[in-house]
């Protein structure tokens, strides 16, 4: 059972989807991964929700760009929460991908992050975050995390000081 499923429009967003899934396995998040396209492949769309859904999905993150409906075209179909990424494309540098994914009509939100890696991994954190509402494993795990990073930062600075110090 995959607590989150991820749904690509395109085999070519896989490089920029990766840092996704790289996050949820650090955080002991199960999930599955597949591609499915909002327009050429509207009914396996469907049923793809409703398989992940029967089998316990609790989040769907999906990444597409261009038209980028496939979010919405998930959120449509189920009311677990839709997290999107929106995919950047040499044309319009995924504004158009963006702005399809956030402009939702009302009662069928998608949660929409930034661009490509950066809002790929927010996109793993987030669904997490849903998910620690409900286990206290996943929410242990973001808090050691976040401390980690925190004792990074505070290293690295103190570092940097030492380094200009007089």
């Amino acid at each position: 059972m995959a607590s989150v499923t991820i749904l690509m429009g395109s085999v070519s967003d896989e490089e920029k989807v990766a840092p996704c899934m790289d996050v949820l396995r650090s955080l002991g998040i199960d999930f599955s991964v597949t591609v499915s396209s909002a327009h050429r492949t509207p009914e396996r769309t469907e049923n793809l929700v409703r398989k992940a859904e029967g089998e316990g999905c609790k989040v769907f993150i999906c990444a597409a760009g261009m038209a980028a409906h496939l979010a919405g075209a998930v959120a449509a179909r189920t009311i677990r929460p839709v997290i999107g990424i929106p995919i950047g494309n040499q044309a319009l540098a995924g504004y158009d991908a963006l702005l399809s994914t956030v402009m939702m009509p009302p009662g069928f939100p998608v949660a929409t992050l930034a661009l490509d890696k950066a809002g790929s991994r927010n996109a793993a954190w987030l669904a997490a975050q849903i998910l620690a509402l409900q286990d206290q494993k996943i929410e242990k795990k973001i808090r050691e995390k976040r401390l980690a990073m925190q004792e990074d930062i505070e290293k690295k600075g103190a570092a940097m000081s030492a380094k200009y110090e007089n």
